[in-house]
């Protein structure tokens, strides 16, 4: 028989207004990019060690939790009478590179909606890979991991415990993943915005300012050269006249020719 002696297994101290994680059982995360995130942690091979973490997340051992540029950090209850510290770090990006990223973003309004909506696009990966960036962790040497106890596996189960309610997190707020890259939401949506007003600005430049609608409304009936591809203006003409055979009519008659005694009367 082993004479060696290994201490009982110790059961964490319960946490008043922890926080708990919505999952009771199962995976956590429920939106593509907390799954997103996830895979990525287990697929840098913290898989095994992640999971002695998700009890403590659903247990509430979790105290407080704070997203900045750069870092996580927490507070996490376990079996001593004071709480854990952890900091998970991840690179944030400079101005230079949030810049290459604003410039892709702006080229498309796709992003622009799906980020004022409060939602991750799902290609949102791509927009930082033109920029040769990664949005999420590459690789665990990405992460640095620090908690006080004293268990030397990284990730502990309290650094694990924070990951899954990071996770969470990012559900209800998906800006907090570039929050941690070092951009919140009104600074990014800033940038974006800026960024599109200044090629709408540029792309304008030479050209005359369009009259307001009140300054135009007395000849908007009136003949005008449409572009309309194969189609030839004419100064004089009506915008029915300038149209092609369309094919339809109403009792017999062309619906253009149903229609001009309404534009003629709306020009006088």
């Amino acid at each position: 028989m082993s004479s060696q002696w290994y201490p009982p297994p110790s059961r964490p101290r319960d946490v008043d207004g922890g926080i708990k994680a919505r999952s009771k059982r199962g995976a956590i995360g429920s939106t593509w990019w907390s799954t997103r995130f996830i895979e990525v942690l287990e697929a840098c091979g913290m898989g095994g060690r992640l999971a002695r973490g998700r009890t403590y997340a659903r247990r509430g051992q979790v105290i407080d939790l704070a997203v900045a540029s750069g870092a996580v950090q927490a507070h996490v209850q376990g079996s001593r009478k004071k709480p854990y510290q952890v900091r998970i770090g991840l690179p944030a990006f400079g101005k230079a590179e949030w810049l290459v990223v604003a410039d892709e973003m702006a080229a498309n309004a796709w992003y622009a909606a799906k980020l004022l909506a409060g939602e991750m696009p799902p290609d949102i990966e791509d927009v930082f890979a033109r920029a040769e960036l990664s949005l999420f962790p590459r690789s665990a040497t990405d992460l640095a991991m620090d908690c006080s106890c004293p268990d030397w596996e990284v990730p502990c189960k309290h650094i694990a415990a924070v990951f899954y309610l990071l996770a969470e997190a990012f559900d209800d707020d998906p800006f907090l993943i570039l929050a941690w890259r070092g951009r919140d939401r009104s600074d990014l949506l800033a940038l974006v915005s800026s960024k599109r007003a200044g090629a709408a600005g540029g792309a304008a430049d030479g050209r005359p300012d369009a009259p307001a609608l009140s300054e135009c409304l007395d000849t908007y009936f009136r003949g005008r050269a449409l572009a309309l591809p194969g189609v030839a203006g004419h100064v004089d003409a009506t915008a029915l006249d300038q149209l092609p055979a369309l094919g339809i009519t109403v009792r017999g008659v062309p619906v253009a020719d149903v229609l001009r005694p309404v534009y003629a009367n709306a020009a006088k």
